[in-house]
Order: structure tokens, then C-alpha cells, then sequence
């Protein structure tokens, strides 16, 4: 027996093309010169029955030939995508119309060069027509004026399947809650009539827009009733059709764009031999792009167009058997045979494409990851070794390698434009779209170090703790890390390139695609970039195809680094270069001091961009009260205790502090030299010291480290590369006086003469001058004990992150 609750309902995609439609597309089919479609009519047909339709019409661009081939077959009618125009400036709308004839066609085509006078025609001939994608500027030229005109145009809207979810969404929360004051308002303000007897009341419809033959009846409408014309075109008077099905992503799109290079190409190619046709790279190309069809191209052929025309300058640098088509060929292999999900594919087990899609992108982005890895080894290794021509030919074919990525740049790259205006025109409906203040903004903090032990991962965490507490959005994004606390996320990388002198460090090449699928899901306000490495080099490229501000932080000085380690003028000023061009892409740049602000515009950046920012430090976790003899254990007795924190590296200036202190030894048997840390300097440093009273404790954290910095007397920091110094703060919250350099960010956090001294960088003689007089004089280290403390006490972190905060946010919201 029926159920007696059964509605009867049916399903038509109201919007998909044949091979008739020869639009130019986007950018990306331009590059390879392929019409949109190479879908046939027929194929279309049983296609589309084939996935649920129960009616089936083509909607070609400004062509009803592709429908008439299948106007005699059963369930069937005539229909086509119309462009036109808002007359003033040509922005241009398409409009579907159905069922419509052989003569309406042609009275089309002299009226849509005007859409006031096509819409009007539309109506008096009855023609039942709804405005598609009507938040996609098809030749960017709409406006949110221009959306406020087809409000009051059309009465149906069509739910795009090529369109963004939030798109969509969008479109249906505003034609869904208009009222008869919004009517009003927007015939009132743009001087043109509303049609029907309730405009406010609109319909919605379906369609994939299906160029690719993939994604035929992805999304389509559901009609009440049983499947006839009557009853479609009913249900669009009326407006009881409802859209349903999958919307699309940016991958969406990018599958299509393959899938049509795929099939231009199969359709110039002839018959492939057997050995070629069966090769597993082919085989799951064809099953992936074109389910179903005869495979036809040459392989290499395809492959060389897709990944770019780079082939000249590849094979002078890696010769004939090292291309990148080459590499790419070999690894994609190797991937898909060790993939049981892939290989399923290559057998033609899969035809889902939704699946597909995502198993597609999946696939490209471990196959570019690996030869994106082979590249970037290969400049880094050029650049450390002052390989110059190297590093070009590197870069030119990585360059070459990421056109096979183009397809996806494209996809996001359109996609977040589309959510931008889609959010601006919600913004004239609906007061909770108003601008976002700086205490909603949501950021993205990339960072090539979190977990390893430096100022930079330090600061980073301590700010996860700040965001936490104070109920901000920030999401530290890095690569090869462990994500070990709330509000990190790491991606496994694709690759490690390990820095010389810096043997406890590696640089970790990201998986781009990846980190590109996550901003664009998480819609951040803001990309932020702590490092100038691979992580934020993703950062930039990742801004710039979302169009989100590109902001960073400024705190390692890693070119005088370069210069400390190198000794080569030649390459520190290759770094600077570098450097100046990285931080020159953003559009604010914080700074941790006043020093670093100016040493950043004598390197060429732009002065307009450099905000300074307030840095804090935890007060309560660094305290005199945790003065206890900590260094008991380590048999200094009641000597005065001069201490070090921080990297054992030359660029931190402890070859000029060895020699102060070997000086100051022979003149003072009181001195003891702690030194807290590990790094490469380290074994030279024990040797220069051997048989001084110098102790080495190693790397200290938590409590131990807070006792340490109380139990010492004085603390000497003779960097002059630091851009700013946490340690030194954390000195003088543990109640330490203070011995800084002139250089850098650190003696901006000295009050001089007050809460310790400051003398000229890279001066051993000065250095050890300061250190006698400080011991010397027990009364001026208890006096500058107290102010020290009192110095930081009101920088806690808290107080100094809620200020960076705000000054994040009105840049951001700017």
C-alpha cells in the first residue's frame, strides 16, 4: 500500500552544457586554448538519467543546437543560457530561459544585448527564465548595485553547482528574508519597478552548470508532482522548485578545469599504442578526469601542456632523463602504485565524483610535493653554496612544476573573491554583516619554528596561552611540529632541508595544497608571518590567492646570522636582499623595537609599513622570591654569579663575552660565569674557558630556569643581532641588573643606570669594564635589583598581549 504522506517529486538538472558551448572560460583554459565543453548532447542525455535526472534540457551559451539533437528523445525540452548586459557598462548577467522555440531563440539573440529590454520579452512571451549564479561577476564588472537591480529584474535565482557553498548560502539567506520594505527601498533607490504582484517572494532553482561532463546533475531542482513539463514549468511559476544536491569547492573547479584540458587533448591526439595506453599514470588520468571514455592522447603530450611550457630550461639544467615531466612521471607512478585508493582508480572501480575530485587533488598535491621537495633541496644547497646560476635554474623549474598546481590557485583565487562580494552584498540586508571589529577578527599565525628551543617558538606559545584566556582567534599554522596545545596546527611535511651550524634545526618544506584548503575552509581575516622560510613563503603565495592582508612579525636578524657564521659579506647582503623583498610583500609589519624598526627601513623597507609592538613577560614565573641557592649543586660557592641565557652561538656575542671573561677572572678570583643553553659555539666556548670558573648547565626550563635566573647576581647579554631579547626581560623579573649592548632591540628594555648598563657592542674591553664595575660596587647591584623588578612588573603578559591585540585588530580591520 502507497503511504498515504508520499509527495511525488522529481529531479532536473536546469542547468548543464554540451559540446556546443564554445564560451572562453577563465584564465586557465585560455593558457591551454580549450573550449569549455566536450560534452555531446547524447552522452548528456543518458548521463544525466543515468544519475537520478527524470527530465533532462542543455543550456548552451546563446545556442539551442545542442538541446534541438535531443529534443526527440523522451522527457526532453528546449531551453538556453542567455548572456546579456546591464546597458551602461556592459557587466554581464546569464539568464536561463525554458522551453522555449526556434523563433524565441532568434528574437533572443537581437535583445540580449540589453537586459531591460530582453526581460521584458521573457515575460510577454511567457518564457519561464531565472537568473543564474546571480552573485558570480561573469567579466567582473558587478557591483552590489547591480545585484540590487536583479532583485527587482527576476522573481527566480538560480543555487549554482560551480559556485561556492557560501555563495549559495548567501544568495538563498537573502532572496529567502526579503520583505516588502526592502522592495520599496531598492525600487526607490536604483528608479526601477518591481515585477509581479510580490516581489519579495522569489524562487530558487538548481543546476550544476556542468562544463566537464564530471559533474552532470551534481546539483539540480526538485520538482512536486510527477516528471512532465507542465509540472516544471509549474513549479517555477509558482515557485514550489526546490535546488538540491552538492555545491562546489574550490577543488570542484579544478577538477573541471583538468577534465576539460584532459578531454581537448583527447580529442586532438589519435589512438595511443597498447604499452602507453596501459600505463598506470595514463590509465588513472583517464579514469580520474574521464570516467568512462575512450582514452586517446599522447601521454607525454598531455602531461607536457598541463605542467607548463618550462621544457627547454629543464632539460639544460637536469638533461633529458631529469626533467621535471620526467620526475613527475616517475613519482606519480610510484604514488599511485602504493596507494590502494589510487590504484582503485587506475582500475576503474570508482565513479564517484565526488571521490574522485577529492582523490584527484589528493593525488597532485603528493606528486608535486615530492618534486617540489627534490627542487627546493637543490637551491637551498645552490644557495649555501654561492651557486648563483644553480639557484635560478632551481627556482625556473619549480616555477615550471607549480602550472600543474594552476588549476587550483585559480579555484581558490576566484572562490575567495566570489565569498568577498557575496559578503558585501549581504552586508546591505543584514546588520550582523556590518564590518568586523578587531576584537572578532580571526588570524593565521605561520611559523616555520614552534617547537624547537628560541625566542620566536617561545613568544609564539605564550601568545596561544594569551588567546586562550582572553577568548581571541588565532591559529598558529607551522609544519613538522608537534601541534601539542590548543589552537596549533602542524602539517607533516613534504620534505627537511637541515641548517649548517644549526644542527638541532631543519627547515620543513609544507604540503601547499593542503595549507591552501585549510585557510580557505577556515575564512581567516588575516594571514600573519612569523619566519621568512618555507613556511612563510606558503604564508605569501597563500594571502596573495585568498586575498587576505599579508601582516608579519619581525624577530630574528637571521643576515647578520648569516654574516657571523659565513664570514661573507657577499652572502649576508644576499640574505638582506632577500629579507627586504620578503617583509616588502606585507602590508604591516611589527616590530619589536625601535631599533629593529630602523635598521628594517635602512634595508629598503618601506617606513609606512613598520608598526612597533609591546612585548611582555611572565612576571609571576620569573620572581625574586625563587632565589634558592639553585646553583648549589653545582659547586660555585659564595662567588658572585654572572649568567648567561640563551643560544651558544657566536651571533649571540660570547666570543666577546669569553674574552671579557677571561679577563675579568685574572682580575677578580669572586667571578663565576654561568651559562645557561646549548648550541654550536658550545665546545669551543668550554675551551677557551677551561680552567676559568665558568660553568655550563646546559639547557634549563620551567622552574629550574626561574631559579636559576633568581639564584644569579648579575646578567650579561652582549648580542648585538637581537631584535629584541626576552631573556633580558626575564632577568629583570627575576630581579637581575642587566648588561646589554647598543645594538639591537634588548637595551630598549634597560632603563640605563637604573636597572642595568649599556655598553658598545662587539667591545670585549667595554664588556669586561661594565662586569668590574657591577661587582665592585654590591650596593648598585641591590639597588638595581629592586628597580629592575619594578621596571617589568606592569609588563605581564597579559597586559601586553591585549595591547598587541588591539593594535593587530585596527590593522586588520582597517
Amino acid at each position: 500500500m502507497a503511504d498515504p504522506a508520499f509527495k511525488p517529486q522529481f529531479k532536473v538538472d536546469m542547468h548543464v552544457h554540451s559540446r556546443f558551448s564554445t564560451r572562453p572560460s577563465q584564465w586557465i583554459l585560455q593558457k591551454i586554448g580549450c573550449p569549455e565543453s566536450f560534452t555531446e548532447p547524447k552522452a548528456l542525455y543518458e548521463t544525466a538519467l543515468k544519475r537520478g535526472m527524470d527530465m533532462v534540457t542543455i543550456t548552451d551559451h546563446n545556442t539551442i543546437a545542442g538541446a534541438l539533437e535531443i529534443a526527440h528523445l523522451p522527457n526532453t525540452f528546449v531551453s538556453e543560457e542567455i548572456t546579456t548586459y546591464f546597458p551602461e557598462d556592459r557587466c554581464k548577467l546569464h539568464v536561463l530561459a525554458y522551453d522555449i522555440t526556434e523563433p524565441q531563440h532568434e528574437d533572443i539573440q537581437q535583445l540580449r544585448e540589453n537586459v531591460f529590454e530582453l526581460v521584458p520579452y521573457l515575460r510577454e512571451q511567457n518564457i519561464h527564465h531565472v537568473l543564474a549564479h546571480p552573485l558570480f561577476a561573469v567579466n567582473d564588472r558587478l557591483t552590489p548595485a547591480h545585484f540590487e537591480q536583479t532583485l527587482l529584474l527576476f522573481n527566480t535565482f538560480e543555487e549554482n553547482g560551480t559556485r561556492d557553498a557560501r555563495q549559495n548560502k548567501t544568495l538563498r539567506d537573502i532572496v529567502t528574508r526579503l520583505t516588502p520594505l526592502d522592495i520599496d527601498r531598492l525600487a526607490n533607490t536604483h528608479d526601477l519597478a518591481p515585477y509581479g504582484d510580490e516581489p519579495w517572494e522569489k524562487g530558487l532553482t538548481g543546476g550544476s552548470d556542468d562544463h566537464s561532463s564530471l559533474n552532470i546533475a551534481r546539483m539540480h531542482t526538485v520538482f512536486p508532482g510527477q516528471p512532465s513539463l507542465n509540472n516544471v514549468l509549474a513549479g517555477l511559476g509558482d515557485r514550489t522548485s526546490r535546488p538540491a544536491g552538492t555545491p562546489a569547492t574550490p577543488r570542484t573547479m579544478a577538477h573541471n578545469l583538468y577534465g576539460i584540458g584532459y578531454q581537448f587533448y583527447r580529442s586532438r591526439m589519435g589512438h595511443l599504442s597498447p604499452e602507453v595506453s596501459e600505463h598506470l599514470c595514463f590509465r588513472f588520468i583517464k579514469a580520474a578526469l574521464s570516467p568512462g571514455a575512450e582514452p586517446k592522447p599522447r601521454l607525454s603530450s598531455l602531461l607536457q601542456r598541463i605542467i607548463g611550457r618550462g621544457k627547454a630550461t629543464l632539460h639544460r639544467e637536469y638533461g633529458p632523463t631529469d626533467t621535471v615531466q620526467g620526475l613527475l612521471l616517475k613519482e606519480a607512478a610510484d604514488i599511485i602504485a602504493h596507494d590502494p585508493t589510487l590504484m582503485r582508480i587506475a582500475r576503474g572501480k570508482v565513479d564517484d565524483v565526488v571521490v574522485l575530485e577529492k582523490e584527484w587533488a589528493r593525488f597532485v598535491s603528493l606528486a608535486a610535493n615530492r618534486v617540489l621537495a627534490q627542487f627546493a633541496d637543490r637551491t637551498l644547497n645552490s644557495v649555501l653554496g654561492a651557486n648563483l646560476f644553480d639557484v635560478f635554474h632551481s627556482i625556473g623549474s619549480a616555477g615550471s612544476l607549480y602550472t600543474l598546481l594552476a588549476p587550483y590557485f585559480v579555484g581558490y583565487d576566484l572562490f575567495s573573491h566570489e565569498r568577498a562580494f557575496s559578503n558585501q552584498c549581504l552586508a546591505r540586508f543584514s546588520k550582523s554583516r556590518a564590518k568586523r571589529s578587531g576584537d572578532d577578527i580571526k588570524i593565521a599565525h605561520f611559523t616555520d619554528t614552534f617547537d624547537e628551543i628560541n625566542g620566536v617558538a617561545r613568544t609564539i606559545r605564550q601568545q596561544l596561552k594569551m588567546v586562550a584566556r582572553h577568548g581571541k582567534d588565532m591559529t598558529v599554522v607551522t609544519c613538522g611540529a608537534m601541534a601539542d596545545v590548543p589552537g596549533a596546527v602542524s602539517f607533516e611535511p613534504v620534505g627537511r632541508f637541515n641548517i649548517p651550524e644549526y644542527p638541532e634545526l631543519s627547515l620543513a618544506y609544507p604540503p601547499f595544497l593542503d595549507m591552501l584548503t585549510h585557510c580557505f575552509e577556515q575564512e581567516y581575516d588575516c594571514i600573519l608571518a612569523a619566519t621568512p622560510g618555507p613556511v612563510g613563503l606558503a604564508a605569501l603565495a597563500i594571502s596573495k590567492i585568498l586575498k587576505l592582508p599579508f601582516h608579519g612579525t619581525y624577530h630574528t636578524a637571521f643576515p647578520e646570522y648569516v654574516g657571523a657564521f659565513t664570514e661573507d659579506a657577499g652572502l649576508e647582503d644576499g640574505c638582506w636582499r632577500y629579507m627586504s623583498w620578503f617583509y616588502n610583500q606585507m602590508q604591516v609589519i611589527y616590530a619589536p623595537s625601535e631599533a629593529t624598526r630602523f635598521e628594517l627601513t635602512d634595508r629598503g623597507i618601506d617606513p609606512g609599513k613598520i608598526v612597533t609592538y609591546p612585548r611582555g613577560v611572565d612576571t609571576e614565573r620569573f620572581h625574586p622570591a625563587k632565589r634558592n641557592g639553585f646553583f648549589n649543586k653545582f659547586d660555585v660557592g659564595g662567588r658572585t654569579k654572572l649568567l648567561y641565557v640563551g643560544r651558544v652561538s657566536v651571533e649571540k656575542g660570547l666570543d666577546v663575552l669569553t674574552e671579557a671573561f677571561r679577563k675579568a677572572a685574572k682580575m677578580r678570583d669572586s667571578l663565576q660565569l654561568i651559562v645557561v643553553g646549548d648550541g654550536p659555539y658550545l665546545p669551543e666556548m668550554q675551551r677557551r674557558l677551561r680552567n676559568t670558573p665558568a660553568t655550563f648547565t646546559g639547557v634549563l626550563k620551567g622552574e629550574p630556569l626561574a631559579q636559576a635566573y633568581a639564584s644569579a647576581d648579575l646578567f650579561v647579554f652582549p648580542s648585538a643581532t637581537d631584535t629584541f631579547g626576552n631573556v633580558v626581560l626575564e632577568a629583570q623579573a627575576s630581579g637581575l641588573p642587566v648588561i646589554v649592548t647598543d645594538k639591537g632591540g634588548p637595551a630598549e628594555n634597560v632603563l640605563p643606570n637604573e636597572t642595568g648598563l649599556i655598553v658598545p657592542a662587539n667591545d670585549p674591553d667595554a664588556l669586561l669594564r661594565a662586569i668590574l664595575h657591577m661587582i665592585d660596587t654590591p650596593e648598585r647591584i641591590a639597588y638595581m635589583r629592586r628597580k629592575a623588578r619594578s621596571h617589568v612588573e606592569n609588563r605581564t603578559f597579559d597586559a601586553t598581549f591585549l595591547k598587541t591585540w588591539e593594535i593587530f585588530g585596527s590593522h586588520v580591520a582597517a
